[in-house]
């Protein structure tokens, strides 16, 4: 028989086999502060990478000339204002009056920018700090990027049982190119994939509670009918997270409507594995419909504090707007009452308006990319680039930041979802359909909109799942063992040597692009020898 050095997936009980408690939910590594150390020196390293050179290029780059002016307005005014001409200048000489009177229409809800400003503010406390500077803007994102990193590390180890794979998971993507360069620039991007990261590590540790809840009943005696299974905290966390990702961009909501049915089906199957029968009415009214509330109704509530700035000031743009369009059956209604509702009313118009750009943006970009371009990296963004260097010792010289994902990685990847989907279909493993799940969410909603302008760092927010479908691939490379000693030992051999040449592949490969993702000066030959393709330096621009 063959098995793997992954704990096995549950199913229904055998007539002889392993524990009711093995089956619901192996045990985690021992000792557990091993696996704490290992997360917190993989997230140290990925902080380390990250602060390093934090504040170069001294300059406001790319899509932070929205969200940092944007976060200094919230800072200010508990909402997003209009800024005058010369505000990067002004902001970069840490001056902070560069705005107009006039609310802003902003296209994305105001929490990740509350995320940057938090960060500059608590950056411009230190005694080494500056607020208001390059460093201070983009605190935020290294800080919130390293944590995720540490977030997938311990998800990682909870799914495999294995400090090895756990450790190795946030090595990969603390070395990867995308979440590197969008760590370290002030854009929310990195703050969506923690919170969906967040939500569904809330959700995995939701599950083995609840399995661990269902082991004891049934070593008791009770688990065939056992019905509900206490407060469920995780999965109420669950709904927080994944509200704050809402909170910091839109495309968290496929995330939501994924995570909701996936945590009701590993109930469902959690009830099989007990022994439960015919589990459907129980499962659906005990379980599914409390998890609705527990993750949309939570997420829903959370999404309406983060406009919380918005809501009780006066001055976003299209505040007034409900007390404006008071008319009809709305003038009707007492003061007390539209006083409450016409600022919900406004924000749902001001949402109506956000909903329409979306649906219209459609403005041609030289680096814009579709969904199917993101797997394979072939059309990356130049963040940054200045050719007028002269400091590199050589006739001519770059600084750039390209936003790319490591191609190792990411063609790695690939492989690795063909492996899970072989996996689902053969075995129905939880481990393989949560990551496929996960990858789905963060990327077949976008083929629904082929006209809309679109960038590869949309695809930030299912890396960490691409990277759970590696580490799992390895294990499953690593863990293949059979009766015959001689056999497993070539097995074993085998399964370390693809284990380390993946991991030398990822750290080579990073090590490799660093130059032009971090703008470090270097000679113009070294920069165009890391440029594989055309579209790594033109996008989908003809050269001229």
């Amino acid at each position: 028989m063959t098995t793997t050095a992954l704990p096995a997936d549950t199913g229904p009980a055998p007539a002889a086999g392993p524990s009711i408690r093995s089956r619901l939910v192996p045990p985690m590594p021992r000792p557990a502060w091993a696996g704490w150390l290992g997360a917190l020196l993989v997230a140290a390293f990925a902080g380390a990478l990250r602060f390093i050179g934090l504040g170069s290029p001294p300059q406001i780059y790319f899509d932070e000339t929205y969200y940092a002016k944007d976060a200094f307005a919230l800072r200010t005014f508990g909402v997003e204002h209009e800024t005058v001409d010369n505000a990067d200048a002004l902001l970069a000489q840490g001056i902070r009056d560069v705005w107009t009177g006039g609310g802003d229409f902003i296209v994305h809800p105001p929490f990740g920018k509350w995320m940057i400003a938090a960060g500059d503010y608590l950056w411009g406390l230190m005694p080494f700090g500056v607020a208001m500077s390059p460093t201070g803007w983009r605190v935020g994102a290294a800080v919130f990027g390293a944590l995720s990193v540490l977030l997938l590390v311990r998800v990682a180890l909870r799914m495999t049982r294995s400090i090895l794979l756990g450790c190795s998971a946030g090595l990969i993507m603390a070395l990867d190119g995308l979440h590197f360069t969008m760590s370290r620039i002030a854009m929310v991007d990195v703050f969506l994939t923690l919170w969906v990261l967040a939500g569904f590590a809330c959700l995995v540790i939701d599950r083995d509670r609840t399995r661990a809840r269902l082991a004891d009943l049934a070593e008791s005696g009770r688990a065939a009918s056992a019905g509900w299974l206490g407060v469920r905290w995780w999965r109420l966390a669950a709904g927080v997270c994944l509200g704050l990702a809402c909170g910091t961009k839109w495309s968290a909501l496929f995330f939501v409507a994924a995570f909701g049915l996936l945590t009701v089906a590993w109930d469902y199957g959690a009830r099989r594995t007990a022994g439960q029968h015919r589990v459907g009415r129980r499962w659906f009214f005990i379980d599914a419909v409390p998890a609705f509330f527990a993750t949309v109704g939570v997420a829903a509530v959370t999404y309406l504090a983060t406009w919380s700035g918005w809501l009780f000031g006066s001055l976003g743009w299209g505040r007034q707007w409900g007390e404006e369009h008071t008319t009809g059956a709305w003038a009707a209604l007492p003061d007390p009452v539209l006083a409450v509702v016409n600022p919900l009313r406004s924000l749902w118009y001001y949402h109506t308006e956000m909903l329409s750009f979306h649906n219209g943006l459609s403005s041609p970009h030289d680096y814009a990319s579709h969904p199917w371009e993101w797997l394979i990296m072939r059309t990356p963004v130049a963040f940054y680039y200045n050719g007028d260097e002269t400091t590199c010792g050589a006739s001519a010289c770059s600084s750039a930041i390209l936003s790319i994902g490591s191609p190792v990685v990411w063609w790695l990847s690939v492989l690795a979802c063909l492996v899970m989907i072989g996996w689902w279909v053969t075995y129905r493993d939880w481990r393989a359909g949560a990551v496929l799940l996960g990858v789905a969410a963060g990327w077949l909603p976008w083929f629904a909109y082929p006209e809309r302008t679109m960038f590869v760092f949309y695809a930030l927010p299912m890396l960490p799942f691409l990277v759970l479908a590696i580490v799992l691939a390895l294990g499953l490379v690593m863990g293949r063992d059979s009766g015959d000693p001689r056999y497993s030992q070539r097995a074993r051999i085998v399964g370390g040597v693809v284990y380390g040449v993946v991991m030398l592949l990822v750290i080579a490969n990073f090590v490799y692009l660093y130059p032009v993702l971090s703008a470090e000066v270097i000679p113009y030959d070294q920069w165009a020898d890391r440029m594989w393709f055309g579209t790594w330096i033109y996008g989908n621009a003809t050269p001229e």
